[in-house]
């Protein structure tokens, strides 16, 4: 279950015990040292390509986010899939939160814009990226901001975007850990475009694995240490069926139903 910091930032029960013994499954430190250098080099190229991307048309800056975000996975020694009808146009992606690799995953297989939290608007090198693909940032510590965000985020996917979302709340151990959350629902609601609910799943040499999870107290720092020394591991995404809104009916709630629909979707 989730514990509350506040009405819509929920915290997970998931703790460093959730995951793997340090020596599980891990390469040789040469193959470690190849994944941080080409990884580095891919962010750096990505961080000096900024400039460039943003002059880019949309369809050109989908090119580009997909491959760099392939790139940074095959630096990290990442396999990845995806099955289903992935939406090409006006969807609202819901998947479960896993890792900060579930961002890097949908960028490499989905034309969308995600929605992050104010502060990776500050990290080096990511913060500025982020931007400028057009990433849609919530303040989760003021809550009177999300009408604001709710309403961008339904702009934009009205106006033929996706935009892709993690209504957890947070990162999980990689089972389904918390609920979906309805509030960013009602950007699908309003727009009048369908749910596509998303299912990451993390595996080590086909057998799922808690080696990618961010949780906790963690430092992005030691998540990332234990990717690098990660053995065979993979990602897989897997597209659900789309959900329609129900018609817009006050009584009804739709953006709850559409969250209990898609939360019963992707942990099955």
């Amino acid at each position: 279950m989730a514990v509350l910091d506040s009405l819509w930032l929920p915290r997970s029960t998931c703790g460093t015990d959730c995951l793997p013994e340090p020596s599980a499954r891990v390469v040789p430190r040469l193959i470690m040292a190849k994944r941080i250098v080409v990884t580095g080099a891919v962010l750096v190229f990505a961080a000096l390509s900024v400039p460039v991307l943003a002059l880019l048309p949309q369809r050109h800056l989908v090119r580009a986010q997909r491959g760099l975000a392939r790139a940074v996975l095959a630096g990290l020694g990442i396999k990845h899939s995806a099955s289903g009808r992935i939406p090409q146009a006006g969807a609202l992606l819901v998947a479960n939160h896993v890792s900060w690799l579930d961002v890097i995953v949908i960028l490499a297989h989905a034309p969308a814009r995600l929605l992050a939290k104010r502060e990776v608007r500050s990290w080096p090198l990511i913060g500025r990226l982020a931007a400028t693909l057009g990433t849609v940032f919530v303040d989760r510590s003021r809550p009177k901001s999300l009408p604001a965000t709710v309403a961008e985020v339904s702009r934009n996917i009205a106006a033929g975007g996706v935009v892709a979302v993690f209504p957890e709340g947070t990162t999980w151990c990689g089972r389904m850990g918390g609920t979906f959350r309805p509030a960013m629902f009602q950007a699908a609601v309003d727009a009048g475009v369908p749910v596509v609910p998303v299912r990451l799943t993390f595996a080590q040499s086909g057998v799922v694995s808690t080696v990618a999870a961010f949780i906790g107290d963690e430092t992005l720092l030691a998540s990332l240490k234990r990717v690098v020394a990660a053995r065979d591991l993979s990602i897989s995404l897997r597209a659900h069926p789309k959900l329609h809104p129900a018609p817009c009916d006050p009584d009804t709630h739709p953006r709850r139903v559409l969250a209990r629909a898609a939360t019963a979707v992707v942990a099955a």
